[in-house]
């Protein structure tokens, strides 16, 4: 699926916004995606995790045996990569601000493992969670996102598979460009920032 098809199903679920917004990352953008719109269209998830899926196992040469992801964003296209993979899906939650898996979720040592994020930015949610599988002792195989924020720039420590590469800009809170300045901010995303 080319980048301007998978913008396109942001677009059509009004989830491509345009504005002055803060990111997860701390750095500001004039653009956000709105995930959360896409994903509560079944379809919609079901047609970009499909295009993804079919991308990893071109990608990947070697046996996968579970779905990993960050929470909250990550839940939705996890869970619908390990139903297109046909595997089981469990996610990560922050405890004390770090990820670990909770809720009874287990890996066993040396298990191979996708970790399945939802928009890569600048790759911190994803280190993190790589960190936290790594630490059961599971093997993380590679990444994959739906789209990457950074044009390929991200690095997260295994290969990473986006479905869409978009380089967006951002900007650090006192390096904004003029038409960001005077425009106030919003923190349209999940986790909360100091």
């Amino acid at each position: 699926m080319k980048v301007e098809k998978v913008l396109n199903e942001f677009k059509k679920a009004g989830a491509l916004l345009e504005g002055h917004f803060i990111l997860s990352s701390g750095l500001h953008s004039d653009k956000f995606l709105q995930k959360a719109l896409v994903f509560q269209d079944a379809r919609r998830t079901a047609k970009l995790c499909k295009a993804l899926a079919k991308k990893v196992r071109e990608q990947v040469k070697g046996e996968i045996t579970a779905i990993v992801s960050p929470a909250v964003g990550g839940i939705v296209p996890g869970y619908e990569m390990g139903r297109q993979l046909g595997l089981p899906a469990m996610y990560v939650e922050r405890v004390d601000g770090e990820f670990q898996l909770r809720r009874n979720f287990e890996l066993k040592k040396g298990q191979k493992v996708l970790m399945v994020e939802d928009i890569v930015s600048t790759g911190v949610s994803s280190r993190e969670c790589i960190a936290a599988i790594r630490k059961t002792g599971a093997k993380v195989v590679a990444a994959c996102c739906l789209i990457d924020r950074s044009g390929g720039k991200a690095k997260v420590g295994v290969p990473l598979i986006a479905l869409a590469d978009w380089k967006v800009q951002a900007w650090p809170a006192d390096k904004l460009p003029p038409h960001l300045k005077d425009t106030p901010a919003v923190k349209p995303g999940s986790r909360g920032l100091a």
